[in-house]
């Protein structure tokens, strides 16, 4: 039985590295497992990213930097810590390019929490109880009610919870697999501490803190 060969350009590398901004080697396997087609490169490399920053996720983020973010002609304002392993990956471009992203899409996005693991008991449970008594009322069962109720709130974490929201620039990934394509890329872990959110003319300002003990996905 005879295998086709797919021939992949110099340009194809160059174009996938140009869109992903991972090293051309990368791109060259990503491009042979893809058999040429450019989307699923990209989806190979994504995968790719995530499984780096799953094993970097356990070391440790001292470094970083805080970034700000002035939005809607100064009626938005956002400050955010994104951390890293050391001061040289904080200093490179790549890096500066994620945590103003980051910033940009907090001020477009208003998530209340970094993480799911950061959302409060309090915050789970009053919107569980919420979706609860709305599928309640549709007279439905109560195994369907609650099979209703956790699609809910997973919605409700996409919604509310940084790294789970399409991310503003690229609504094909999550803040999660932005951050982790560069984890891929930087070879580090890196992780968003924390944000806080001013809009002008609210009752109060959004402050967002990770758990200490989590760690990049």
């Amino acid at each position: 039985m005879s295998t086709t060969t797919v021939n992949i350009s110099a340009a194809q590398v160059k174009e996938l590295r140009e869109k992903t901004g991972a090293p051309m080697m990368d791109c060259k396997q990503a491009l042979t497992e893809a058999k040429g087609d450019m989307e699923q490169a990209v989806v190979w490399l994504r995968k790719k990213g995530v499984s780096v920053a799953a094993k970097k996720a356990t070391r440790v983020t001292s470094e970083g930097s805080v970034a700000s973010y002035i939005h809607a002609g100064g009626k938005i304002g956002v400050l955010v810590e994104v951390n890293c392993e050391t001061d040289y990956v904080a200093r490179t471009d790549d890096f500066k390019e994620l945590v103003h992203d980051i910033a940009m899409h907090i001020a477009a996005s208003d998530p209340k929490f970094v993480r799911k693991e950061d959302v409060t008991p309090e915050a789970y449970e009053r919107e569980k109880d919420i979706y609860r008594a709305q599928a309640a009322a549709t007279g439905k069962p109560p195994q369907v009610v609650e099979k209703i109720v956790e699609g809910k709130m997973s919605k409700f974490y996409e919604e509310v919870c940084l790294y789970e929201q399409p991310f503003i620039k690229d609504q094909t990934i999550s803040i999660s697999q932005l951050i982790a394509a560069k984890i891929g890329k930087l070879g580090e872990n890196i992780a968003v501490r924390r944000f806080a959110r001013f809009k002008v003319g609210d009752a109060g300002e959004t402050i967002a803190i990770a758990k200490p003990e989590q760690k990049a996905e």
